[in-house]
């Protein structure tokens, strides 16, 4: 028992290492990804790509990449310049007055709203339907169902056994 306890830390702390490094190696580069906390890019500030998920994305500066938010927005404000795609799902996407996309803008399920002095110079593509909720509740159903049997499965074999009388 205690020899599972042992080598189960010793997997943890792998699995942390490498998240960490992982997360170094993305800051080199000026990336970023974010879960659950909004991302800001600042006037003047240059960034290479902006990943979110649970939250939402405001450009004030200029991404020289791609920004994807999952389960939030995008808002580029003044002066705010994409030069890739800007991506959304379950949010919309906002471009206030003098706001630039390079590539494409795409919204699954919200909406975009545009400045008449804003541009975008790649296609639009808005898909909003019913049909969009099921579309990310169904997956994300069958990966809770499977992270809830693994913990089962872990919490049973860390189970102290009864000594029989």
């Amino acid at each position: 028992m205690k020899n599972r306890i042992r080598n189960f830390r010793l997997l943890l702390v792998c699995v942390l290492f490498c998240a960490a490094t992982a997360t170094g190696a993305r800051a080199e580069n000026s990336d970023r990804t974010q879960v659950g906390h909004d991302i800001t890019v600042a006037p003047g500030e240059e960034i290479g790509e902006a990943t979110c998920i649970g939250c939402s994305v405001r450009v004030r500066g200029h991404v020289s990449g791609d920004v994807t938010s999952i389960g939030g927005s995008i808002l580029i404000e003044d002066q705010g310049q994409i030069d890739g795609d800007a991506t959304t799902l379950g949010g919309g996407i906002h471009l206030a007055q003098s706001a630039k996309v390079t590539g494409d803008v795409t919204v699954l399920g919200g909406r975009i709203r545009r400045d008449p002095s804003a541009s975008i110079d790649g296609d639009v593509t808005n898909f909003s339907s019913p049909w969009i909720v099921p579309m990310i509740l169904i997956p994300l159903g069958f990966i809770g169902g499977v992270i809830a049997l693994i913990v089962w499965v872990i919490r049973r074999i860390m189970r102290p056994s009864l000594a029989a009388a």
